[in-house]
């Protein structure tokens, strides 16, 4: 579906948007920029979390057939795009990954919507990747959003703020120091939609073929979906 999209997009040559919210915070192209400058070093691990402690209140969430996915979909995929983004989408070379609903482990192929989801995946590299995310979780609070990057000479972290699934601050680690890059009232709704717009009124055309293939290729290795068109199922590691 993805790959329909982008070839649309390509033959009518104007801009593509998808709502990666987190691309636009304050202070991640900064961060980004950092990162691929290699100025916390080389950035060796990344930790990504995502539990919404209420779940989503519209019924086809928890539909397979309409949703595709459950919490993975829903809110791993804004995360894993972060993360790939920020190291300049590095291929996969291993991902594994672990579904629960209502706290039962499930198999490929699914049958219910997951609400508690595990990745772990290596990228070429060598820089190990793990996610954690879930729908009403007892997060005690109303969200835990974070996304870090370690490095071998610093680290950089997204966070949301107070529990908050709007507000967030981007800091830089440096052993037991922080500095804030942006924060308080750093909220991300609307950004992805007016930066699309912006784009369409400049006249530009279509620009982002790679970037947003990425995610749901690794969305179908996580559930288990073969990509039979790229045959790399089995170098995955990823059972179809």
């Amino acid at each position: 579906e993805a790959r329909a999209v982008i070839a649309a997009a390509r033959q009518a040559d104007r801009p593509l948007g998808v709502d990666y919210c987190y691309r636009h915070l304050q202070g991640v192209s900064e961060m980004r920029n950092a990162i691929l400058a290699g100025e916390v070093g080389e950035v060796f691990a990344v930790e990504l979390v995502f539990h919404n402690a209420y779940g989503p209140d519209k019924p086809w969430f928890r539909d397979l057939q309409q949703a595709g996915g459950g919490c993975l979909m829903d809110l791993g995929t804004h995360l894993l795009d972060l993360a790939l983004w920020c190291l300049d989408e590095p291929p996969i070379e291993h991902l594994e990954s672990r579904l629960f609903a209502n706290g039962r482990p499930l198999t490929p192929p699914l049958s219910v919507i997951e609400d508690f989801a595990t990745l772990n995946i290596d990228l070429q590299g060598g820089t190990h990747l793990t996610l954690s995310c879930s729908w009403n979780l007892h997060a005690g609070c109303d969200a835990v959003i974070g996304a870090r990057f370690y490095g071998t000479r610093g680290a950089f972290g997204l966070r949301n703020l107070e529990g908050s699934f709007y507000d967030f601050a981007v800091e830089r680690m440096t052993g037991t120091s922080m500095q804030r890059l942006a924060g308080d009232m750093n909220t991300w709704g609307g950004r992805a939609i007016l930066e699309w717009c912006d784009a369409l009124g400049r006249g530009e055309g279509f620009d982002w073929e790679h970037s947003l293939a990425a995610v749901p290729e690794l969305l179908d290795r996580a559930y288990g979906r073969a990509c039979l068109e790229l045959g790399e199922n089995k170098r995955l590691g990823v059972s179809p």
